[in-house]
């Protein structure tokens, strides 16, 4: 045991200083190795120094994270929210309209000067242009109007672009809009633009130029809305087609409103327009259906010539009305009347004087004559572009009523049959018809122009027929055609007192024209009037339609003598357009 223990006393760890430098271990010596480095324990003053530091630098930070965040924490968050980035737009030019002789229809203005008591920070907010319109009356369906960017209190834009409304402004804005640019700037606690970056351009809009000759719109409509008012007319419109491009060169309603109160946003004019009975917000010429009348038989000339029903110089008597056996009471008839007595009358004439008997018969058949019927009726009319839209660059456009007899069930159910009698009122546009002046002056202009259904165009193709002008062929020889115009300038130069239009027979202009009167209301105690033709009578270039809209039955003076003033109007000051 004693021997034990001496040996544990002799054995015991070798400390650090117990090593030594010797000869044998000094080459392989390696100091960066920590060799023959003795160490020593770090002093609690070293401890306790390290810690009070910490502590102290702890303690500042509590302090300065109190003093930021709660002592001062409202004062710092409004100076952090101060100091900002801010985007601002640029906004893009609307593009000008014109109208095809380059006068300005539409145009941007720079908003006027702020007063100096109006407290506006123009280094954060962004200024877009104003939108102006021509003063000519005449030009507000077809123009319309915009929506200008909205900024709520705070400057902040919740709506960044003009939008437009109505007319070319909504049809054409893809192209007039342009794109918004905007800048990126970085606005200090003091309100100082430290840097300011342009983030995208703007693309501006596009200018158009119209068809549309803003100085024949405007008298058109001056004439003829005087003339309305004149004879007791509630409204009215009016179209002139190029029929060889489908250009239209005017496209006038009447009442209008005003385009530009509405762009502004006067409350007080939008108001009236609104609540007005004679709705100036209708734009008649696309989206006014009405009852053709007589305008309608050239159409129905034309197919019975095609389907060979009859021949163009056969004759028809005219004894003022027709009368149909009624199987269920033999003593009452029914009676279709005539507008007068015409005697014997081939188609020319029957065109020239507006003989129903005679589209009576060519259209239902009576005695020997066989008539179209209604299914090749409703055929021919929708040939010549009549129950549909007709394809213009306008919103709104209504495609109008053919009276067949599946429209008749329809309307007023299977107990009322079709009869021959709704065939012939169709026969002379009455009945269930309706048609819009726009499908009107159109169907014309394809009579005019040999068979070709134009879309109708609102953009300058600079009066040249292209191979991109669109078209339908109403598949009727031009031969036949050309029977339908003749008795359409028969109407303007018979001596006959039946003729129509003979007014319409005045030096400086070849016309050729038809008339229609359709009677409305319950009882008949309103009349539409209207008046389609063309000219030059020979070679034609333009057709035009025209209707007046619900003026006292019997009123005597419509829609041709309206246009009368307007034709000398134009030989005066506009000769271009006559030859």
């Amino acid at each position: 045991m004693r021997l034990f223990r001496m040996r544990a006393r002799r054995i015991h760890e070798i400390d650090p200083d117990e090593i030594f430098l010797d000869s044998s271990n000094l080459p392989s010596h390696n100091e960066r190795q920590f060799e023959g480095r003795v160490e020593h324990p770090v002093s609690p003053r070293a401890i306790w120094s390290i810690g009070v530091a910490f502590l102290l630098l702890a303690s500042v930070f509590s302090v300065r994270s109190y003093n930021l965040q709660i002592s001062h924490g409202t004062d710092f968050a409004n100076i952090s929210r101060d100091n900002r980035l801010d985007r601002s737009l640029i906004f893009a030019t609307r593009g000008i309209i014109y109208d095809r002789t380059g006068r300005e229809l539409a145009w941007n203005e720079s908003p006027p000067a702020v007063r100096a008591d109006v407290a506006i920070d123009f280094a954060t907010s962004s200024v877009f242009a104003l939108r102006k319109y021509s003063p000519l009356p005449g030009l507000s369906h077809l123009i319309g109007f915009v929506r200008y960017p909205k900024a709520d209190a705070g400057g902040t834009w919740w709506r960044e672009e003009y939008a437009g409304i109505s007319g070319v402004e909504l049809s054409l804005d893809v192209l007039l809009k342009g794109e918004n640019g905007s800048t990126m700037r970085e606005i200090d606690a003091h309100n100082r633009v430290v840097r300011e970056n342009l983030v995208s351009p703007p693309r501006n809009g596009s200018d158009v130029t119209l068809s549309i000759d803003a100085e024949v719109e405007s008298q058109l409509y001056k004439i003829l809305s005087a003339h309305a008012i004149a004879n007791g007319f509630e409204g009215g419109a009016s179209v002139i087609m190029d029929v060889r491009t489908g250009e239209i060169l005017a496209l006038a309603s009447f009442p209008e409103y005003n385009h530009a109160a509405f762009t502004d946003g006067d409350v007080r004019a939008v108001r009236e327009a609104i609540n007005n009975p004679r709705t100036p917000m209708l734009n008649r010429a696309v989206a006014g259906a009405y009852t053709p009348g007589s305008i309608v038989k050239p159409i129905f000339a034309a197919g019975a010539l095609k389907e060979g029903i009859i021949s163009p110089d056969k004759q028809i008597l005219s004894t003022g009305a027709i009368k149909i056996p009624n199987p269920y009471d033999p003593e009452h008839p029914s009676v279709f009347r005539d507008w007068t007595v015409h005697g014997l009358v081939d188609m020319r004439t029957a065109l020239a004087v507006s003989s129903d008997e005679y589209f009576y018969t060519i259209g239902g058949g009576y005695g020997g004559q066989r008539g179209l019927g209604i299914s090749r009726l409703d055929e021919y009319a929708r040939r010549f572009g009549l129950g549909t839209s007709t394809g213009i660059a306008l919103l709104g456009e209504v495609s109008g009523v053919i009276p067949t007899p599946a429209w008749k069930e329809q309307v007023f159910g299977k107990d009322d049959p079709w009869r021959i009698g709704d065939t012939y009122h169709t026969a002379i546009g009455q009945y269930g018809f309706q048609i819009t002046p726009l499908q009107a002056v159109r169907f014309t202009s394809a009579i005019a122009n040999g068979g070709r259904l134009l879309t109708p165009q609102l953009l300058s193709q600079a009066g040249e027929a292209s191979s991109t002008t669109a078209y339908l062929n109403v598949g009727i020889q031009d031969a036949d055609l050309q029977v339908v115009r003749e008795g359409m300038r028969l109407a303007v130069v018979s001596t006959r007192k039946d003729a129509t239009v003979k007014f319409f027979n005045i030096r400086g202009i070849h016309l050729a024209a038809k008339t229609g009167t359709a009677q409305t209301g319950v009882n008949n105690e309103s009349m539409n009037s209207w008046s389609i033709g063309f000219w030059p009578a020979e070679n034609p270039r333009y057709a035009y339609a025209t209707v007046l809209e619900k003026a006292p039955a019997g009123t005597l003076s419509g829609a041709a003598p309206a246009m009368l003033p307007f034709f000398q109007w134009l030989i005066a000051h506009k000769p271009e357009y006559v030859n």
